[in-house]
């Protein structure tokens, strides 16, 4: 992110990245996701070097938080029941971390993930 966002709170400051980490663990651990945009392994390491999360994007404004979650998904679950797991669990992730509401979690299904044919 070129633009790097922070919420304000009394005596400290989140870089919106620490907060795209947030989210994009909560994605993963929702059940027919199969990981983020690049891969969760990919993306960890990535925001450890680099401060940014492929797949994930946090914006801030009026001290709301949305957030875009790009994912590839398992093949076999229900697309719908897996983005409407994965906008609650970002949600209560990010709420419960910040004390902040969550304006929306717009969810991306970008592919499918298919059991290996053997």
């Amino acid at each position: 992110m070129g633009d790097e966002q922070e919420l304000k709170f009394n005596d400290f400051k989140i870089a919106s990245r620490a907060l795209e980490f947030i989210a994009g663990l909560a994605a993963t651990e929702v059940d027919g996701v199969t990981s983020l945009s690049g891969g969760v392994v990919e993306s960890i390491a990535d925001w450890l070097r680099k401060g940014s999360t492929k797949g994930v994007k946090v914006s801030l404004e009026d001290k709301e938080i949305n957030v875009d979650v790009h994912l590839c998904a398992d093949y076999g679950y229900v697309i719908k029941e897996v983005a409407e797991k994965v906008q609650l669990s970002v949600k209560e992730a990010l709420e419960g971390m910040t004390g902040w509401k969550v304006r929306g979690v717009n969810v991306f299904i970008d592919g499918l993930n298919f059991p290996p044919q053997g």
